[in-house]
């Protein structure tokens, strides 16, 4: 695959409520159809689903589900990321890791903490954006909720690097009800960001009687879908994604370089 190609794989899926093993064990068969796959994302919390109960639950950095994203990344010979409950002595974070063929991990900890669950009773949140340099993109990882803030998604626009990232994903617990503000979102961010966006989301009841309904998504820097899946849809679906149309967009329509300027605090 070249440089100027990313080959990505949404995955949605049901999630067993609580239940790392049975969640690690229906992925690994999934990630065994995935042919010359660059990327491949799961949902938010896809060893648990969103429980704000299930700290007995956390893990640690070593523990089995980094131990098992390491070797599944290895096998399939392309990054796998999604996010886990990981306890460390600053407490718990809804954490994104990210996982490449050679054993490293980089992660995300989740900005905004969904407060209409109370997740910031429960969890810390984190004050990095990760920017990940992959196979010749540069990707921005973020996780839910995170997708209402617009300030936080922001591509920034550099004379000399020119944008922060090519590529931005969102992995959700996204329920049902809300399913258009998902998708309508999803379109914003693409635009004005001049990016490819990506939305992976779950599907299934979660243990508190939610419904989630997937809905996954993925977008070109001009906001078409370039990836839809049907309410309901348990699969996995690949597709090409191709720099120098991302170029081409931003060279033809060049807004990045107008946008405001701001700190984040």
């Amino acid at each position: 695959m070249m440089e100027n190609e990313l080959n990505i794989a949404l995955i949605q899926e049901e999630l067993e409520w609580e239940n790392p093993a049975a969640n690690r064990a229906r992925f690994a068969e999934l990630f065994k159809t995935l042919k010359n796959v660059d990327v491949a994302v799961l949902p938010e919390m896809f060893t648990t689903g969103f429980s704000m109960t299930c700290a007995h639950l956390a893990e640690e950095m070593d523990g089995p589900t980094v131990r098992w994203m390491k070797e599944q990344s290895a096998l399939l010979g392309g990054a796998i990321c999604g996010s886990v409950l990981i306890e460390t002595d600053s407490g718990l974070f809804n954490r994104l890791l990210w996982v490449t063929p050679d054993g490293k991990v980089e992660y995300y900890d989740k900005r905004h903490l969904f407060t209409l669950a109370n997740e910031q009773d429960y969890f810390q949140s984190g004050d990095e954006r990760l920017i990940v340099d992959y196979k010749g993109w540069k990707i921005c990882p973020m996780i839910c909720y995170d997708l209402r803030f617009p300030v936080w998604s922001r591509n920034g626009w550099d004379a000399v690097a020119g944008a922060d990232y090519d590529l931005l994903i969102y992995v959700a617990n996204w329920p049902s009800k809300r399913a258009d503000a998902w998708r309508k979102l999803l379109v914003a961010r693409a635009i004005e960001n001049q990016s490819y966006v990506v939305g992976v989301n779950r599907i299934g009841h979660d243990g508190k009687g939610f419904e989630y309904t997937g809905d996954s998504r993925l977008f070109d820097a001009m906001g078409k879908e370039l990836i839809e899946f049907e309410q309901g849809e348990k699969n996995q679906k690949t597709h090409t994604l191709v720099k120098s149309d991302l170029v081409r967009v931003r060279e033809k329509l060049s807004f990045l370089p107008d946008q405001d300027r701001f700190t984040i605090l």
